[in-house]
């Protein structure tokens, strides 16, 4: 079972996490999210165990528990969604900014605006 583990504090380590749920059974392996630089940690994670009572009993006596000064956010996780990134496509498969609502308000406010022609002199 996959789970999911918010408002970790920065400090926390994947040793730590680790350690808080091999309370509750066995633990295949946990991940600490960090930025793109791979310093600091985003303040979230993952938990995998293999036994699904044991995750869940884990996530009942882990949510909204104290855990090094910050208060947890546990759940299982949900499935990443398939998101087609390319060219005219936005997020979630959507079309993109080109073919949005605002790119066709923005024609319709430039094409109210008439511009008075200029006289030669």
């Amino acid at each position: 079972m996959n789970i999911f583990v918010g408002d970790l504090s920065f400090e926390a380590i994947e040793a730590d996490l680790k350690r808080a749920f091999e309370a509750f059974g066995k633990v295949n392996s946990v991940t600490i999210i960090k930025e793109k630089n791979g310093i600091k940690s985003r303040g979230f994670g993952f938990v995998d165990m293999p036994d699904d009572a044991e995750g869940i009993e884990a996530i009942n006596g882990l949510n909204d528990k104290e855990f090094m000064g910050r208060v947890l956010k546990v759940s299982r996780a949900r499935k990443k969604l398939e998101v087609g990134h390319g060219r005219g496509r936005g997020r979630n498969g959507s079309p993109g900014y080109k073919k949005g609502r605002r790119a066709r308000s923005f024609m319709m406010r430039k094409a109210k605006v008439k511009v008075a022609p200029v006289k030669k002199v």
